[in-house]
């Protein structure tokens, strides 16, 4: 099969940075997609981004497709001849061209026709053509009075199969073999010979590297290196790297200074200034200090140096002039004197002011410190001051500082440091890995503020629905639900719930669906780290009067580890065989003194003795045996209660008297006592299994 390289390569004006790499991945996708819906085969296809172009390397791309045979089903041999004729025509023959043949018992007339393959280079101008519209554009431009769009104007397309110039017209512009390199410098248009040789041209004849993760690299190791020139160690934001990465195609990184006195600034302002609008790393001494430095990279490598990093140096003053007034001109007011300011903020359309949010932030983490031994006056405090930072100049300007400026603010104001603490991290977490607050009152206040946005939201009707999530209550709730586990809280969820729509004075009636939309998140927490929805929904299944997270989480951890024990299948298939046993029992097989519900059998006394179903009495040892594991499991539950794990190894040690009593014994017998006294002791048995979880849900 003959096979070649294929190119493509867009080139556009300056794509949005933060949005390159979806860009790529996404044109990468659409081509892949396409080839693979022709049957086209090809080995590996490699995607590449820079700020000013889209490009896809196919290799050993099937230069034609292969001859297919397509068949069509007519009639029956037995249908009406003008059905039979219309079919024949509509084929383009006559009907002693058709095929006959059999198909479950009936004659039909078939038409076989063999179709050529096509070349591949027929194809590619549709392929390519629906892979760049199918990217999706949330924002798309129109340039000229060009009847095209797309995320920025297009200026070049390359479109190169081998060494052949593959002829298209793509949004107005004829496919060629000619690139761009860099604006200013270096050869500014060149040639691609051959496909396969893109990203060495694009490297030699300008310096480009095309290959998003090795330019990351390298601005990784360079500003590395001139960090480590300054004795310093360069503070390497991922989200930032990859945004400096998507703005050059030339990478040269370079130092800078600044004024030691901008220094009497919060450093999180500083470094706020420096990443969010100049784009700059941050350096620190050996004991995390921030130094007055910082490192930028240039789109090019210049003979004069020293002018890019004074330009540099004049455009950063102001920007930490800016902070430092700010920071001065906020000390003026206490965070106390802008309580009442907050009630002309808006919280959010039907939920009142930002004020009133406060308030019931405060009470809440009253409530939520009671439980947890927090201190509650601090808890208070810091809950009524936790907004106040919004109406400062600062986070006005960067509003990345919410929290932590109210921190500083109150203890510049004589807060106590334990308030100013919480109210520096009551955000947390912010995303996806990111800490949780310290201190106890610091939890106690980002867990009110997150409980009190999803009950208003959710309470004035803005639920997420499907993949729609506007206001990311999802992400609120699996915020939630990491700092109860992570800190092993005892906290009630449904109570704490029910406390907070007493706040906004909802009907109760939304309680149970709130609540059932926070734990429902839980699959994805453990989903993170390895762990199947089906034993989420194993524990999740069983109704304990208990609503704390924390406990649901240790019963899951548990029922993982029982999962991976080898004996747990022979105990899941136990546990499906005694539910399927009961579907069969009448009323009057069951024990008098037993009560079978929907989780089990309530004991006939509360003693955790090996003879607390002594009152049965077994001559068979094959139930003697079920019944002293049964009682030493019980035993077990009523002394260590939440110590899941170690019920769930003494729940692995039954399997030997389970397999031996469903080998030897008939649980139906026609003894009825001696039945009813079997129903029971599986009743027993099927309790100590729900005592964790439902154990139906683990079988396949």
């Amino acid at each position: 099969m003959n096979t070649q390289d294929f190119l493509l390569e867009l080139g556009t004006e300056e794509l949005p940075p933060k949005l390159l790499k979806q860009l790529s991945n996404s044109l990468s996708s659409n081509l892949t997609k396409q080839l693979n819906e022709l049957n086209l085969s090809f080995d590996k296809v490699t995607s590449f981004a820079t700020p000013r172009r889209l490009a896809v390397l196919v290799n050993n791309l099937q230069c034609q497709q292969e001859d297919q045979i397509i068949e069509r089903k007519g009639p029956a041999l037995s249908a009406p001849t003008q059905a039979i004729e219309g079919f024949a025509k509509s084929c383009g023959v006559a009907i002693d061209a058709l095929d006959k043949k059999a198909l479950k018992g009936t004659d039909y007339y078939f038409f076989t026709q063999e179709k050529k393959g096509s070349k591949t280079q027929d194809l590619l101008e549709n392929i390519v053509d629906t892979a760049i519209k199918n990217i999706p554009i949330t924002r798309a431009m129109r340039w000229g009075d060009l009847d095209f769009n797309f995320v920025r104007p297009v200026h070049w397309l390359v479109m190169i199969l081998g060494s052949d110039i593959v002829k298209a017209n793509i949004m107005g512009l004829d496919s060629g073999n000619s690139t761009r390199g860099l604006r200013f410098t270096g050869e500014q248009v060149f040639s691609i010979n051959n496909a396969k040789d893109y990203q060495k041209t694009l490297l030699d004849k300008a310096q480009i590297e095309v290959d998003f993760d090795l330019r990351k690299q390298a601005i990784r190791n360079q500003v590395m290196q001139v960090a480590s020139e300054n004795n310093a160690t360069a503070v390497i934001d991922e989200s930032l790297l990859d945004e400096v990465c998507a703005l050059v195609e030339y990478p040269c990184a370079f130092s800078g200074g600044f004024d030691e006195r901008f220094l009497k600034v919060p450093e999180e302002a500083l470094i706020s200034a420096m990443k969010s609008h100049q784009k700059y790393f941050h350096m620190i001494d050996d004991e995390g200090r921030l130094l007055p430095a910082f490192i930028s990279v240039a789109n090019i490598e210049s003979s004069d140096l020293s002018v890019i990093v004074d330009g540099n140096e004049r455009v950063i003053r102001p920007r930490l002039t800016d902070s430092e007034f700010f920071w001065e001109q906020d000390k003026s007011r206490t965070l106390e004197s802008r309580i009442a300011k907050l009630d002309s903020v808006l919280f959010m359309d039907g939920l009142g002011s930002m004020g009133e949010k406060a308030k019931r932030i405060g009470t809440l983490s009253t409530y939520i410190a009671d439980i947890i031994g927090a201190n509650t006056k601090h808890s208070a405090r810091a809950g009524l001051l936790s907004k106040t930072d919004l109406i400062t100049d600062m986070v006005g300007e960067f509003a990345d500082l919410q929290g932590v400026m109210g921190g500083y603010y109150a203890l510049n104001d004589g807060e106590d440091p334990v308030v100013a603490s919480a109210i520096s991290e009551h955000y947390h977490p912010r995303f996806s890995g990111d800490t949780l607050p310290c201190t106890k009152e610091g939890l106690c206040v980002a867990i009110a503020d997150k409980v009190d946005s999803i009950v208003g939201i959710y309470g004035i009707g803005h639920k997420p629905t499907g993949s729609k999530d506007p206001y990311a209550l999802k992400r609120s709730a699996l915020g939630l639900l990491r700092m109860m586990i992570e800190s092993k809280s005892q906290l009630d969820l449904f109570k704490l719930i029910r406390e907070s729509v007493k706040l906004y004075e909802f009907g109760e009636e939304i309680i149970q669906e709130i609540y059932d939309f926070i734990v429902g998140r839980l699959e994805m927490y453990y989903q993170e780290q390895g762990i199947d929805k089906s034993v989420v929904r194993a524990v999740l299944a069983i109704k304990s009067s208990s609503n704390v997270i924390y406990d649901w989480h240790l019963r899951i951890k548990a029922i993982y580890k029982f999962v991976q024990n080898e004996d747990s299948k022979s105990l899941i298939e136990a546990n499906k065989r005694i539910v399927s046993i009961f579907k069969d029992i009448s009323s009057e097989d069951m024990p008098v003194g037993c009560t079978y519900s929907s989780i089990g059998i309530s004991r006939r006394t509360d003693s955790s003795d090996i003879n607390t179903y002594r009152d049965i009495e077994f001559t068979n040892q094959f139930d003697e045996n079920l019944l002293n594991a049964c009682t030493k499991l019980w035993i077990k539950i009523d002394k260590d209660q939440q110590d899941y794990l170690v019920i769930i190894d003494t729940l692995l040690e039954l399997k030997p008297a389970i397999d031996d009593f469903f080998n030897n014994v008939r649980v139906l017998d026609d003894d009825l006592e001696l039945r009813r006294d079997r129903v029971c002791l599986l009743l027993a048995m099927r309790e100590s299994f729900y005592s964790i979880a439902n154990f139906l849900y683990l079988s396949k």
